[in-house]
């Protein structure tokens, strides 16, 4: 047992010393470079804390920064290099992102193309829902099927745009790839593109890359030990990789099954071939990320990103967050469909959060398409359906150090909350609409 029972964050709040975070850190690393050795990291997380106990005085608490400068220490004196250089990259990479914060919470993404920003805020602001006061104003009115009509028509006007980019390359195109973070409506979106293209015999076929996952007991975990399914390298990527060329090829393969119950994978289950009009799609949160698709020629793949761009200033002239929206589409759809609390999605999101942008936001910029999923009318409806827990949630994680990424994002969507008229009954949103996906009551099976 070690001698530290506290740690100082770097907001200099004291919480409790957790040796599995050492350990969790370190076989992350390593499984970034393609280790899955989990008795070395424990070895090596013993002798993390031994060299803290060896060089931090009696009676003093080990800082963050500390830890991991000793983390580094240990991987490069044992002979880990590449788990080192892995680990070191990983840490530059947070202490930018952190540089960086301010600045993403007061600009628009720069991933997403600003000619599709400027479309999406120019249509906004046509229809006049680009505030909260010009959208409570139109509710207000009574102008909610209208607010509606347009939403949708909008949305499925991107639908059909990638369409016609998908059809316009259908001689060259073996590969369809929609991407997207968490509850950004991949799943509806991908029906309606395969519905478009089917129609010009063009057949999509899904390759479920989650068969390819790794068994659990191999996935890296997180800060608070829950295995993590949101990083690419929970995948076999090479065996991704080594079935979509043989399948491009003519051949058939045997595609895996993942078993979610026991996490564990059977290899050799499924036999798959390509016929002729048919075109593999990869459905996934990382499915930009390189090395998911790096043996299959650019030429071949289309890449499709879906993203709920809302454009709308709350009362104090800030953007509504994209990822506030999709927090509380998840935090509803695992209520609806999982019986998960909404909960514990809010206290994981900051780790969803993490890996969308390490592994997925940093490629938005090569898709060949990107699609707007948001309605200027779902932070009204969602109001009436969780205001109360965000205000709940804003008082119970008020001061917590362990909770502040949480209280964080509770109390900016309670805020906003607030100033929006509510939207009561649902039944005005259409069945085929991407928000289905997420409130239930959907004409498309999930």
């Amino acid at each position: 047992m070690s001698k530290f029972t506290s740690v100082i964050k770097r907001d200099g709040s004291v919480v409790d010393f957790t040796p599995q975070r050492i350990i969790n850190a370190i076989y992350r690393a390593a499984v970034a470079v393609g280790g899955r050795d989990k008795h070395t990291s424990e070895k090596l997380a013993d002798l993390v804390v031994k060299t803290l106990e060896e060089e931090i005085p009696e009676g003093e608490i080990p800082h963050v920064e500390q830890i991991q400068d000793a983390v580094e220490k240990v991987l490069i004196e044992e002979g880990h290099a590449r788990v080192a250089k892995a680990y070191i990259l990983y840490r530059a990479e947070r202490a930018r992102l952190r540089e960086q914060r301010a600045e993403r919470r007061a600009e628009p993404s720069s991933n997403i193309p600003w000619s599709k920003l400027w479309r999406i805020l120019d249509w906004a602001v046509d229809h006049n829902f680009h505030t909260v006061e010009a959208l409570n104003e139109r509710i207000r009115k009574g102008e909610l099927s209208e607010i509606v009509g347009a939403s949708e028509a909008f949305y499925h006007e991107n639908v059909e745009n990638a369409a016609k980019l998908v059809l316009d390359r259908q001689d060259e195109l073996r590969m369809v790839i929609i991407a997207g973070p968490s509850s950004s409506g991949k799943t509806t979106t991908t029906i309606k593109l395969g519905e478009r293209l089917s129609r010009h015999n063009m057949n999509l076929v899904t390759l479920n890359v989650d068969n390819y996952f790794f068994d659990l007991a191999m996935h890296p975990k997180d800060e608070f030990g829950d295995y993590d399914f949101e990083t690419p390298q929970a995948l076999d990527l090479e065996l991704i990789n080594e079935h979509l060329t043989r399948l491009f090829e003519g051949q058939e393969v045997l595609v895996p099954f993942y078993d979610f119950k026991t996490g564990t994978r059977h290899l050799d289950q499924t036999p798959m071939k390509l016929a002729p009009n048919e075109v593999i799609l990869i459905d996934s949160l990382h499915g930009l990320y390189p090395d998911m698709t790096k043996d299959i020629p650019s030429e071949m793949k289309f890449r499709l990103y879906i993203e709920p761009l809302l454009q709308l200033k709350d009362n104090d002239g800030h953007y509504v967050r994209w990822t506030d929206l999709r927090l509380i589409r998840r935090m509803l759809r695992d209520a609806s469909h999982r019986a998960y609390d909404p909960t514990k999605t809010l206290l994981h999101w900051h780790y969803v959060r993490d890996s969308e942008l390490r592994n997925i936001i940093p490629y938005v910029n090569t898709t060949d398409y990107v699609v707007n999923s948001a309605m200027p009318y779902e932070m009204p409806m969602y109001k009436a359906k969780l205001f109360d827990e965000f205000a709940r949630w804003t008082e119970a994680y008020e001061g917590d150090p362990l909770r502040a990424d949480a209280y964080e994002r509770a109390s900016r969507v309670y805020k906003l909350m607030q100033s929006l008229v509510p939207i009561d009954d649902d039944s005005i949103v259409p069945e085929n609409s991407v928000i289905r996906e997420f409130i239930g009551g959907s004409i498309y099976e999930y």
